[in-house]
């Protein structure tokens, strides 16, 4: 296993020197030896260090952590003051140790050893980390993301740009709002106001324009991280579901219009204008009486009217006399 390799910040060369002794002992590499942060920048950019080992004098904390932020935003290594056993309680105070790990001076070879190695793990655990959440944005087949209060994102996985064809850098670019559909933004900026707030989105929809003009539908949901201003999103294409679900309801009423054609149809009976029977579906004839009796719970019973009495019955016995 190589041996890792550390960068000494220290001011006093011969205390640097007396350092890289120790170092050397446990089984590290110094790498370099800086007079201050701005020196440590310098050396370090074409060989970066597995470590950073620095002297903070009292009140130059905040000088040497912005230093040390410097080194860990360009090559994402971990760090370890060394400080005075009177200045522990300060820094604790302040906060500065945070996330630094710190050795008080005089230490012994261990104690500067558990310290680097802790720092070390820990670095390596988080990095560990960082490369599974990176696979998982890479691989996943929704969007996600999270954007900062202000309405930008800060990140996106590649699915995006697979989605709406633009680039991750153009979607970065520009609030959010402006690639929503016009009809959905305000819906969707209310949206936005409560998660901020501390509420959640939980299967909202809309739609983005992509790339060549069109509108995708988007579900999504989305929870807020108040402490970092940021809200974290997962999104899911469901633009072939709402097409589905257009031509569904477009079937569902041409199948309503149908219907009631139909029932309109059935209202009208063919009726003989000499016999007045009635036609039935499968062109049989049949009389009123008849035809209504099979197609309701009507039921008759058989009279004679005075009209007809009067024709059919008595007039006919009035000639016969």
């Amino acid at each position: 296993m190589a041996k890792r390799k550390v960068l000494i910040v220290d001011d006093k060369i011969s205390v640097a020197k007396e350092l890289e002794g120790r170092l050397s002992r446990l089984g590290y590499d110094v790498a370099a030896i800086a007079s201050s942060g701005n020196h440590a920048m310098t050396m370090t950019i074409d060989a970066p260090p597995d470590l950073v080992l620095m002297d903070v004098l009292p009140g130059d904390e905040a000088k040497c952590t912005d230093a040390v932020d410097a080194l860990r935003r360009r090559w994402e290594i971990p760090a370890v003051f060394m400080i005075a056993a009177n200045h522990e309680a300060t820094l604790r105070k302040a906060g500065v140790a945070q996330p630094f790990r710190y050795v008080v001076k005089p230490f012994t070879e261990r104690e500067l050893s558990v310290n680097i190695e802790l720092a070390l793990c820990k670095h390596d655990a988080e990095k560990a980390v960082d490369d599974l959440e990176d696979r998982f944005f890479a691989a996943s087949v929704d969007m996600l993301c999270y954007l900062d209060f202000s309405g930008h994102f800060k990140r996106l996985n590649p699915a995006w740009e697979r989605t709406l064809g633009y680039t991750l850098e153009e979607l970065m670019s520009r609030p959010f709002i402006e690639f929503v559909h016009p009809d959905d933004r305000e819906r969707t900026l209310q949206q936005n106001a409560q998660v901020r707030a501390g509420g959640q989105a939980l299967g909202f929809e809309n739609r983005y324009i992509c790339k060549d003009g069109t509108y995708k539908w988007f579900h999504w949901n989305a929870a807020p991280d108040i402490g970092q201003k940021v809200i974290y999103s997962v999104a899911r294409d469901i633009t072939a579901r709402k097409v589905a679900e257009e031509e569904r309801d477009r079937l569902v009423t041409e199948l309503k219009a149908a219907l009631a054609e139909v029932r309109t149809l059935r209202q009208i009976l063919p009726i003989c204008s000499y016999c007045k029977k009635i036609r039935d579906d499968e062109n049989y004839w049949h009389t009123v009486d008849v035809y209504i009796s099979r197609h309701t719970s009507t039921r008759f019973t058989h009279g004679i009217c005075p009209s007809c009495l009067a024709t059919e019955l008595e007039h006919p016995l009035a000639r016969n006399e």
